[in-house]
């Protein structure tokens, strides 16, 4: 089994992905194999609309000038998938969004790619919105079809400068709790 989790934060190795890691440590100690992508200096674009996914039934967006098919091509290959992305604004990133809409769009214009994958929302966030972006990042599991572990509270971490999320016990003991439950499910649904 592998998860491959998604950074979306455009500072790459900070407090999302310190997130993401404290999971993937959950998962590793199951035996699950996991893969970090950081989308940090890489470009995604939002979705055209122009539909040819839906035509050439090829797994992949039609637009091959930036880093999504790559990406997805990693996420079709995962059991399990984790995006992360920071809070700015009370929202996620452009590029997560971005991600989202496009993997969206191509998994369901070809047979539902995602349905029964395992997916699991993280945020790093400063003071506020972070639910909002837990929110739009699980929109894109529940369309899809994907079953959603959850943890002892919400999956975030309250930090601003790199690694401050560390300091944040009940985020860090969330991250580790969704890791265990995450590799649970992996395992039932695998079985």
């Amino acid at each position: 089994m592998k998860v491959v989790g998604i950074n979306g934060s455009a500072r790459k190795d900070g407090n999302t992905a310190i997130l993401i890691r404290r999971v993937f440590a959950e998962l590793e100690k199951e035996g699950i194999e996991t893969e970090l992508i950081q989308l940090a200096g890489k470009k995604i674009r939002g979705c055209t609309a122009c539909q040819k996914c839906r035509d050439n039934q090829d797994k992949l967006c039609s637009v091959k000038n930036d880093s999504f098919n790559k990406c997805f091509e990693k996420i079709l290959e995962a059991d399990g998938i984790i995006l992360g992305s920071p809070t700015y604004f009370a929202d996620l990133t452009p590029e997560m969004k971005a991600l989202i809409d496009r993997a969206g769009y191509v998994a369901r214009a070809n047979g539902d790619l995602l349905k029964r994958k395992v997916g699991a929302a993280v945020s790093a966030v400063r003071r506020a919105g972070a639910i909002h972006t837990l929110d739009s990042i699980n929109h894109l599991f529940l369309i899809s079809q994907m079953i959603v572990p959850g943890s002892i509270y919400w999956n975030l971490g309250i930090g601003r400068e790199k690694g401050e999320v560390e300091a944040d016990i009940e985020g860090m003991q969330t991250m580790q709790v969704l890791g265990e439950n995450m590799a649970w499910l992996l395992k039932k649904v695998n079985s």
